[in-house]
């Protein structure tokens, strides 16, 4: 049967239709009362736009070929028609006519076409990655398939812990010394290369396994930035080289049990206090919780109300980095040396709690109880000048960890498809491969074509970022890419029929691990309303 040619032009025309309709609603939102007044019209607008960024950044992917000039059509389609979905009876409040997708009515019907999707099951398309990146993209996939894929299904059964030479062979490979500058240890020379080769590592680690593999990076990843952006001089010597080779795996200990997403509200305390000797230091007072790794970690990376004025918010935390021993995956308790705080002798304490979760399992998150915990002044991230400012640094570090985030997406996506496309080619129902079915087809299309769509948008983003930018479309990448992963983990599994079902297959480890990556990293509706939202109505 033959299929319609791709049409470059019309995809951006239609895509430049796209856009206008968004642009016209962020601006009716913004004049009508915004996000917190308008949630619903603003979590699909913020979602629409998402989508549509995406789209836009396939525009040059297109350009390079036949394949990719299909997948650019198909998503370009796809996306209109959940623009469509998402206006369809709500036309005055996205202050628009009926109809007024009409021009892009006979694309969408061409590249929806059922046919043309089901074309592209086993397609997945070039990735056009420089020889640089190839190599990396080689090196991490290597090791993924040798190092971290033989664990992967033990550990998530099991409830386990992520071996420890997973950890040694990423800092062997120098993965977590891919932003650290290369003045202190690290790999990066400040061009948007370390960007990119962060994206593909982590979905190539992704693929293998997201809780032992694709999340490993993270952590680091967010306390190195946090350095970069507000470390002092002293501060970025001693850490940042350790941080490098993992001498040092931190956790980050932000969310309290009362303020997940609501960073500037949280209320753990550090107060000044005198440590041995009378060093300056503080006392740290309070729970946290989804502290990920943070019984293997060996610091920290803890964001604190060091002004006990809570109305000044966001601009009375700063960040401490807090030493710790490492602790049973199952728990753990540690007691400090006595410090003498307004007279009286206190013995410090921390207790963590391992949370049960139905996925992401082998990193293990943490409910972390910290009584007159003393760390030394020191450790304040930006020490004197870095006071109030902790807010910021954790900022710096989470916009690059949306980023990652998508990147593990794109990885647990493509992990789910290929495990799909093989079970579809070799598995038999009525006398016929599943794959010789029109509906197995269009779903694999669609996988293959919301994957790559997916990978380029993080390319582009990680290029962006490497050039100072990029921190909406940050927040754009992972909130798109996350639902996606949803979608594409659950008809992989679908595909399977019984077996999907089946712990003796991966892909439902995938399909459980997918549903935290619309909650972690910023949850997918905060992200929506109190960051994409504000930043499009605020332009």
């Amino acid at each position: 049967m033959d299929h319609p040619t791709p049409d470059m032009l019309g995809a951006a025309a239609v895509i430049d239709l796209a856009d206008s309709i968004i642009g016209s609603a962020i601006r009716r939102l913004g004049e009508t009362g915004g996000p917190d007044v308008h949630q619903v019209f603003a979590y699909d607008l913020a979602h629409a736009a998402s989508a549509a960024a995406t789209a836009r950044s396939l525009l040059d992917y297109g350009s390079k070929g036949d394949v990719e000039a299909s997948i650019t059509c198909a998503f370009t389609a796809d996306m209109v028609h959940d623009l469509s979905s998402r206006i369809l009876g709500r036309e005055s409040q996205w202050g628009v006519e009926p109809g007024v997708l009409e021009p892009a009515h006979h694309f969408v019907s061409r590249y929806r076409d059922v046919e043309f999707l089901a074309s592209l099951a086993s397609t997945p398309g070039p990735l056009h990655l420089s020889d640089d990146m190839d190599m990396v993209r080689d090196t991490f996939r290597a090791f993924a398939a040798d190092v971290v894929a033989p664990h992967a299904e033990h550990v998530h059964r099991t409830n386990g812990d992520v071996p420890e030479e997973i950890i040694t062979g990423l800092a062997e490979l120098g993965a977590f010394g891919l932003s650290v500058p290369s003045e202190y240890g690290g790999y990066s020379e400040g061009g948007h290369d370390e960007y990119v080769a962060m994206v593909v590592a982590t979905e190539e680690l992704s693929r293998a396994s997201l809780g032992i593999g694709g999340s490993l990076i993270t952590r680091p990843e967010i306390l190195t930035r946090a350095l970069v952006k507000g470390g002092s001089e002293e501060q970025k010597r001693h850490w940042l080289p350790k941080l490098a080779v993992a001498e040092v795996m931190p956790a980050v200990a932000v969310t309290e049990p009362d303020y997940g997403s609501d960073v500037a509200s949280i209320k753990v305390t550090a107060t000044p206090a005198p440590g041995p000797e009378g060093q300056p230091g503080y006392v740290i007072n309070g729970v946290k919780t989804w502290c990920t790794f943070g019984a293997r970690a060996d610091a920290l990376a803890l964001l604190a109300r060091t002004d006990p004025d809570r109305s000044k918010t966001h601009r009375g935390l700063s960040l401490l980095i807090v030493p710790k021993p490492r602790g049973d995956a199952h728990g753990f308790v540690f007691s400090q040396d006595p410090v003498e705080v307004d007279g009286s002798t206190r013995i410090g304490r921390m207790e963590g709690r391992p949370i049960d979760t139905i996925g992401y399992r082998g990193m293990h998150s943490y409910e972390i109880a910290l009584e007159d915990w003393w760390v030394p002044a020191e450790n304040l991230v930006g020490e004197s000048e870095g006071l109030g400012r902790g807010f910021y640094y954790q900022m710096e570090g989470f916009e690059n960890g949306r980023l990652q985030t998508a990147a593990r997406a794109v990885g647990l996506m493509q992990s789910a498809y290929e495990l799909a496309l093989e079970y579809a080619e070799n598995r038999k129902v009525f006398d016929h491969s599943i794959i010789d079915y029109q509906l197995t087809r269009a779903k694999l299309g669609r996988m293959a074509v919301v994957i790559q769509a997916a990978r380029q948008f993080s390319y582009a983003v990680a290029t962006l970022m490497g050039k100072g930018e990029g921190a909406t479309e940050a927040s754009m990448i992972k909130a798109y890419v996350c639902k996606a992963a949803e979608w594409v983990t659950r008809e992989a599994m679908q595909i399977h029929g019984g077996m999907g079902y089946a712990e003796e297959y991966a892909v439902s480890r995938l399909f459980v691990d997918a549903r935290v990556l619309s909650i972690f990293e910023g949850a997918d509706e905060t992200l929506c309303l109190k960051v994409i939202a504000r930043r499009l109505t605020a332009d």
